[in-house]
């Protein structure tokens, strides 16, 4: 089955990325440690079996190894003030390849691609959520239904449990041109993925790196702590 792999990115420049490890690492080593998730994610995605892989980028790339990756992918920029709005924005952008869509972010670089695989089979929808409370991975056979993102808050504790919600309430549409009855769109049917650790704290860049030891993140992580403080 063919689907798309849609990755939310960031471009890992000082200072605008994973600055929730500051302290104990710098601004410089966080963006490095971001490089090396955002690489380890690339790579997952272009092995995943059936997967056409494309990248939603928020900011310019500089460093030349990030580049090189992403010239392997569809690359499209990232819409939208918020980032609930981005994210309803880049399933609506994707939504033009007519397929699935399986999206994840650049958070769980021990993802495999065995395992994005496997979280691409389902009927209507998926989410596996992040073990602090939020969510990793959303898929949607209409990628057009992440529009119910909108109302949900993110980087929240309950984000993931709200998402669930909001994926299976039924709702009305929009008013059709005629001005007659709202549609009203019934709830999707979700299926539960594994729960992962994504990164938002050095706890969690240290589980995570201790999960996927031959990673480029875990290399990353060990170069820093090597650096004499």
């Amino acid at each position: 089955m063919r689907f798309c792999l849609l990755v939310m990115a960031k471009s890992p420049i000082p200072g605008q990325v994973k600055t929730r490890l500051c302290p104990p690492l710098s601004l410089e080593e966080a963006a490095d440690v971001a490089a090396a998730s955002l690489l380890d994610t690339v790579e997952a995605a272009l092995e995943t079996p059936g997967a056409v892989p494309v990248v939603a980028l928020a900011g310019v790339v500089r460093r030349e190894d990030v580049r090189d990756a992403l010239a392997e992918c569809v690359v499209i920029p990232q819409r939208g003030d918020s980032f609930a709005e981005r994210l309803v924005c880049a399933h609506a952008d994707v939504a033009r390849f007519r397929m699935p869509v399986l999206q994840i972010g650049m958070d769980t670089p021990q993802v495999t691609p065995a395992l994005l695989a496997s979280c691409a089979e389902f009927e209507e929808a998926a989410l596996g959520l992040a073990l602090d409370g939020g969510w990793w991975a959303l898929g949607l056979r209409d990628p057009l239904r992440a529009h119910v993102l909108r109302d949900v808050p993110m980087s929240r504790a309950d984000t993931g449990a709200r998402t669930l919600e909001a994926l299976t309430r039924s709702r009305a549409n929009s008013l059709p041109d005629n001005g007659g009855t709202p549609e009203t769109l019934p709830g999707l049917r979700v299926r539960t993925l594994p729960a992962l650790s994504d990164v938002d704290t050095i706890a969690d860049a240290h589980a995570v790196a201790a999960q996927a030891p031959g990673s480029r993140f875990a290399a990353a992580l060990l170069a820093i702590a090597a650096v004499p403080r």
